[in-house]
């Protein structure tokens, strides 16, 4: 009888993954990395584990904004909320961009501030008044003293030393002074013209700029862009208020009895940023029948004025912009003020002597509806650009968000805590996604469906409006001492679902494969569950184990022969995984009949 060998049976090759990455939808994509998450984080890289339990610290009515700065601030129903207070109301419907500067809070496009060091400070950006009539108009001095002086063509005679003359033979109307010392009449280059009338100082300052409308009689010239070289309002006697400008006005003195309207206005921009010391503003578009294309700041340390041009190192600022296209957002970096459009940046160089400079680099820019996307990690700018999420460091934007795919995403939101960069948008398929990067390791997660309206970090925390549920969310429920919105509900992580499909499996060899078993390493008080896939046929269900904490769950797996396959694991609770063994045993690589 012939002998036959003994034959060994192979235990199959172990492959053990216990470095996970994050979401990887590109066709490069490793083993280890996955093309669906839900729920999951890189806090507690190389393992994969679960996000923070969240804590929700209340509901909104109609959210329009949100910031931080020594407290979390938010707009609700056209009112503005500061450390869980009610401070300002009257604010309009609609989305809102806060602004900080200093102490001060500005809101856009309602023009309103308040000092968050002195709530009770609150005001208007713009201000105007209308003075129904009466309006007296002379010359004066600086210190608001009105002149005596003689008018006419032709000199007097006989003048005593510091008598005045107002000139009116020439082209040009002239305000002159006698000197007995020289024997000369002197030309007085600074003409200081007072306007006087119920109210008309009430809300303005030395040195505000200002627009002045209707004034007749001889003062018509004075009409358009002024500054006021002072201002006196008294509120219990208003008739004695009266404003200060540079001007030389036909007659030296007229009563205008038409309705005068002294006004302060910032100009209508698209964004509102701060940097060194001054906000700054950028317009695109059609404005009382004016195109636009401009770029403004306001005066140093003053975020009233927006039309003082005196010409010194603090006035306001504007330069039209000769570059194409709608502005798309706009941030501060590294001392440099930003303005994007889709396919270029504006980089400003403030200068402290006001010789401000603009220079334009064509470079992917913020795409149109993702403004909010912009926030910085670190010192790295992030951005949802047309092409993806791109990394600006001050030279050139570099691409960081391949992994996400090819999928068309819009209206991002996004913040930045610590080294995470969170971001919210909206797919092709009108589905909302949250996802989170770990900057330092580039790994991009996904947590879930949430909507951000707006993102706001403080002492290492992250809030958020979801605008779907209008509810204030804290992304880390680490600890409950919340106390400017109470201690809110914590979120119970044993009800909250977690997933990762990872991608295709098996493509690295040419043979076919049998899986034999599963062996996974975990920690955790929930549930686990386990689905493969092989070669696109639907998806099968292998097993669900409960958790008792960290140990070790074994699947075995009947054998069946694929070409490749992919591995779906789920379940609920917190959940940290710190490795996944798969067996396999190689088959032929003749195709299944």
């Amino acid at each position: 009888m012939a002998l036959l060998p003994n034959l060994k049976l192979s235990g199959g090759t172990a492959v053990r993954l216990d470095v996970f990455g994050g979401i990887d939808r590109t066709a490069e994509a490793r083993e280890g990395t996955w093309r669906e998450e839900t729920n999951l984080t890189a806090r507690d890289y190389p393992a994969l584990a679960t996000r923070s339990p969240r804590r929700y610290l209340g509901t909104l009515t109609a959210p329009g904004g949100m910031t931080a700065k020594d407290a979390v601030a938010w707009v609700d129903d056209g009112k503005l909320y500061y450390n869980g207070t009610e401070v300002l109301d009257g604010l309009s419907t609609g989305e809102k961009h806060l602004v900080s500067m200093g102490a001060y809070l500005l809101i856009f496009p309602d023009g309103k501030w308040i000092n968050t060091q002195k709530l009770t400070e609150t005001g208007n950006i713009d201000n105007a008044v209308t003075v129904s009539g009466g309006v007296r108009v002379c010359l004066c001095d600086a210190t608001a003293q009105a002149y005596t002086y003689t008018e006419g063509a032709i000199a007097p005679l006989e003048p005593q030393d510091g008598a005045r003359w107002l000139d009116t033979g020439g082209e040009e109307v002239t305000l002159k002074e006698w000197s007995e010392s020289n024997q000369t009449w002197y030309t007085i280059v600074t003409v200081y013209v007072k306007l006087s009338g119920t109210n008309i100082a009430a809300g303005f300052s030395q040195y505000d700029g200002v627009q002045l409308a209707g004034l007749t009689g001889g003062a018509e010239v004075l009409n358009g862009n002024r500054v006021i070289y002072g201002a006196h309002h008294d509120a219990e006697t208003p008739g004695n208020d009266y404003i200060i400008t540079v001007g030389l006005i036909t007659g030296g003195a007229a009563t205008v009895s038409e309705a005068v309207t002294v006004s302060r206005k910032a100009p209508v921009m698209d964004y509102v940023i701060e940097c060194d010391n001054r906000l700054w503003g950028c317009k695109y578009g059609v404005v009382n029948g004016e195109a636009l294309n401009e770029i403004y700041a306001s005066k140093l340390g003053d975020f009233k004025n927006w039309n003082c041009f005196m010409g010194l190192s603090t006035d306001s600022y504007a330069a039209a912009r000769g570059s194409d296209g709608v502005f798309t957002g706009a941030i501060t970096y590294l001392g440099h003020p930003l303005f994007f459009r889709e396919d270029c940046i504006e980089k400003l160089y403030p200068s402290a002597s006001g010789a401000h400079q603009i220079v334009t680099v064509a470079a992917r820019g913020v795409q149109k509806g993702c403004y909010r996307s912009l926030a910085i990690v670190g010192e790295t700018l992030y951005y949802k650009s047309r092409d993806g999420v791109c990394a600006y460091t001050g030279s050139l934007p570099a691409s960081v968000g391949q992994v996400l795919g090819d999928r068309p995403y819009s209206d991002a939101r996004a913040g930045a805590v610590g080294e995470l960069y969170y971001l919210s948008m909206c797919d092709g398929d009108s589905r909302w996604h949250l996802f989170t990067c770990d900057t330092r390791r580039g790994i991009w997660h996904r947590e879930d469906d949430t909507c951000a309206l707006c993102f706001a970090a403080m002492d290492g925390r992250m809030y958020w409006i979801d605008e779907t549920t209008r509810r204030i969310i804290c992304a880390d429920d680490t600890d409950t001492d919340l106390n400017w919105y109470g201690t809110g509900t914590a979120e119970d992580m044993d009800e909250t679902e977690w997933s990762a499909e990872s991608g295709v499996i098996g493509y690295e060899t040419t043979e076919n494969k049998y899986v034999r078993r599963f062996v996974i390493r975990a920690e955790t008080e929930g549930r686990i569950h386990l689905e493969l896939r092989y070669d696109e046929s639907p998806w099968e269900d292998k097993g669900t184990w409960y958790g008792d904490g960290l140990r070790s769950f074994v699947l075995p797996v009947s054998p069946r022969r694929c070409d490749h396959l992919r591995i779906r694991i789920s379940g609920t609770g917190a959940c940290r995984i710190y490795s996944i063994a798969k067996y396999i045993e190689k088959g032929s690589d003749v195709s299944r009949r």
